[in-house]
């Protein structure tokens, strides 16, 4: 039976792995402290603060493949120095952010990337991690970069923000689309390709990222799923931050929203991953998945990203005037 070790397992995307793992009848352990959540069924969790001398105690014998979610480089590094002679194949899940810019578009793997910095921000800390983790396992070692992640269960509310405002209909406040896209991968999408890349120890460099939808046809897509019946109200970047409108995610944003200057952010080749056996679903099957999740979760709860409904109507106001 394989052994596959998730350093992580408790938050979105690590359950989601640890689900995709565990339907391949593997042995599926979960080092994390579980405060993120649960594992899924027909996982082990065995709760451990990874910051702490002797985390890695409790685990015996060869793993075929060890997943690493975390940029933290104390943490990489510390893993590495237990586990990494214990290993077939190592899985370090980064993300595009390491690249160094966001205006070449179909950029690849061989793309410049930032200066790694330890304790730095997410792209440069995670360009650190990479240096650490090819240091130890060099020719055994899968770098897998994502681009934005979407699907059920994403806690940043960056792609369920427009599922969810157009199914509650009404007039919706968006950027202008000109030169921009949208490009996601599914949750499970990325989780499938990591746990069959290490199956088939795969070791290489891959943009985990999706297809590029035009952002007026996203529009489209999501309002045809949502069954939209309001109209979208076009606002240029001027305007928009001239009243305090965020870009891309947070408080007070519109959500997938970039500069025209970093357009290309969600213009980046996925050639390699579908060369590698990646496999993306239609972007219409994932906002459905999401508008089904929304709905579960609640179409009013509070949100991490996006305006509230009090905060879109002034600005519409405001913009129709």
């Amino acid at each position: 039976m394989r052994r596959i070790l998730i350093l992580g397992g408790t938050g979105w995307l690590g359950q989601e792995i640890a689900r995709e793992a565990v339907a391949t009848r593997a042995e599926v352990v979960c080092l994390a402290r579980g405060i993120s959540g649960a594992v899924p069924e027909g996982a082990v969790l065995i709760r451990a603060d990874r910051g702490i001398p002797g985390a890695y105690d409790q685990l015996d014998g060869d793993w075929d493949d060890v997943i690493e979610l975390s940029h933290d480089l104390e943490l990489v590094e510390s893993a590495l120095e237990a586990l990494a002679v214990r290993a077939r194949h190592w899985t370090l899940v980064s993300t595009v952010s390491v690249y160094a810019r966001n205006d070449e578009q179909d950029a690849d793997e061989s793309a410049e990337l930032v200066e790694p910095l330890a304790g730095g921000d997410y792209g440069a800390a995670k360009v650190a991690a990479e240096g650490a983790t090819a240091r130890w396992t060099s020719d055994r070692l899968l770098i897998v970069r994502p681009g934005l992640i979407a699907g059920p269960g994403d806690p940043s509310d960056r792609f369920g923000y427009w599922p969810a405002r157009l199914a509650r209909g009404g007039n919706v406040l968006a950027p202008t689309t000109a030169g921009r896209s949208v490009q996601v991968i599914d949750v499970t999408d990325l989780a499938h390709f990591i746990v069959q890349a290490g199956h088939n120890q795969f070791a290489g460099t891959v943009n985990a990222v999706g297809d590029q939808h035009p952002m007026e046809s996203f529009f489209t897509t999501v309002a045809d799923v949502a069954g939209f019946d309001g109209d979208i109200h076009h606002a240029d970047d001027e305007w928009l931050g001239e009243h305090d409108v965020k870009f891309w995610a947070g408080p007070r944003s519109l959500p997938l929203w970039l500069p025209l200057s970093d357009a290309a952010f969600a213009g980046r080749s996925n050639a390699a991953f579908r060369a590698a056996g990646g496999v993306l679903r239609s972007l219409r099957d994932t906002v459905s998945r999401t508008l089904q999740d929304e709905i579960a979760r609640g179409m009013d709860r509070q949100r991490r990203s996006g305006l509230t409904p009090h905060e879109e109507s002034d600005l519409l106001a405001e913009h129709d005037r």
